[in-house]
């Protein structure tokens, strides 16, 4: 395994213990909380506690939208660490319960940012939130009968990007290096989530235009490095070298690939990915990424929690505002090698200073649906 590989998995698996043990020990203490119906407002929260209920930290990806949430929280005046991490381990069972138990702990007088983990876990979270009487904004996963207008306030929000067309773009990308002939395997995410079906569909969008290339195998590698390698490892002893292009889901599952492949020996395979996570946007300016998506996962954590707590101190009332500013998406940013550097200086280098006020800045507009 390569030193980057290695260290960079060493430094979140390390992260994550920490942050696991500091989250089992602040919901320690429980109580009952009220019970509110469904369009039953209470009054504006004073001092709520603020939580981000998120996957694992065990990519550059949270890591960005959990420092993202922190910024949001130093803004208001108070501890980065006053935010409760809410670990899901990759678990809807576990998101819920923990979500549940943060509702409990604080009696409803809270503010919550929160990934599902997959779409069908968003309708018992957001319930439960409501019921508490507490407030929450969600990304990306939720299924299309769930929206936030039809939960009063206390569902402030739910943003999303639109993945199907940088992941269409990636893939087309992909395929000219190809030169439009041979095989492709597909690397995903957890089936149910709504990024991992949209980066599939970009995938096929573009097959449509590529007749030559054969798509050889698709399957979900969970947004796992480790996984994504083992993944990598059978499609190669299954495909051998009919593989002549690689795409990811996820930058994470990238570097599974890489590592995969090295193993082998090889070292100039064609791989497109997505997140523009720091270590994926140096692997495009050194060539071993043809290009990744960049998200803005900073931004994407701390306006998430914005909304919640803004919500819920009376800032704003949420059923007051248009419907494209409960659902919208999220920006996009195609990187590839010509001007991975340019990116880098403006977002990696630098922090971007962020008006956390400024609630719907740069989204991409309201979701549409099918």
């Amino acid at each position: 395994m390569s030193t980057f590989i290695k260290d960079y998995i060493d430094r979140e698996v390390m992260t994550r213990r920490k942050l696991l043990l500091a989250g089992a020990a602040g919901m320690a203490t429980l109580a009952a909380p009220a019970i509110f119906g469904r369009g039953q407002a209470r009054a504006a929260l004073t001092d709520p506690a603020i939580a981000w209920s998120y996957r694992d930290r065990a990519s550059a990806y949270w890591n960005a939208v959990v420092s993202g949430g922190e910024a949001f929280v130093e803004s208001i005046g108070r501890s980065k660490s006053d935010m409760v991490n809410l670990i899901s381990e990759g678990s809807s069972e576990k998101s819920l319960a923990d979500i549940k138990a943060f509702l409990a702990k604080t009696g409803g007088n809270c503010a919550i940012a929160c990934d599902p983990n997959d779409s069908p876990n968003a309708r018992p979270v957001v319930e439960a939130v409501q019921a508490a009487g507490a407030y929450i904004s969600t990304i990306w996963n939720k299924t299309d009968d769930l929206h936030p207008w039809d939960f009063g306030d206390n569902y402030v929000s739910h943003m999303t990007w639109s993945d199907e067309q940088p992941s269409e773009q990636t893939a087309r990308i992909l395929f000219e290096a190809m030169g439009g002939k041979g095989g492709v395997v597909h690397l995903g995410g957890i089936a149910a989530n709504n990024p991992a079906v949209e980066r599939l569909a970009g995938l096929q969008n573009a097959l449509k235009d590529f007749p030559e290339i054969e798509l050889l195998d698709a399957q979900p590698a969970d947004w796992d490095t480790t996984k994504a390698a083992e993944l990598m490892s059978s499609f190669l002893t299954r495909y051998g070298d009919r593989i002549t292009g690689i795409h990811c889901a996820a930058d994470n599952i990238a570097y599974g690939v890489i590592e995969a492949l090295r193993a082998e020996g090889i070292t100039d395979m064609p791989i497109v990915a997505y997140d523009g996570n720091p270590e994926a946007v140096k692997l495009v300016m050194d060539g071993q990424l043809l290009a990744t998506v960049f998200t803005n996962p900073y931004w994407g954590g701390g306006i998430s929690a914005a909304l919640a707590y803004h919500a819920a101190i009376g800032t704003f009332k949420p059923s007051e505002e248009p419907q494209e500013h409960r659902e919208f998406y999220g920006p996009t940013v195609l990187i590839t090698q010509k001007d991975a550097a340019e990116f880098k200086a403006q977002y990696l280098d630098a922090t971007p200073a962020y008006d956390w006020t400024n609630f719907w800045g740069p989204s991409n507009g309201q979701i549409q649906y099918r």
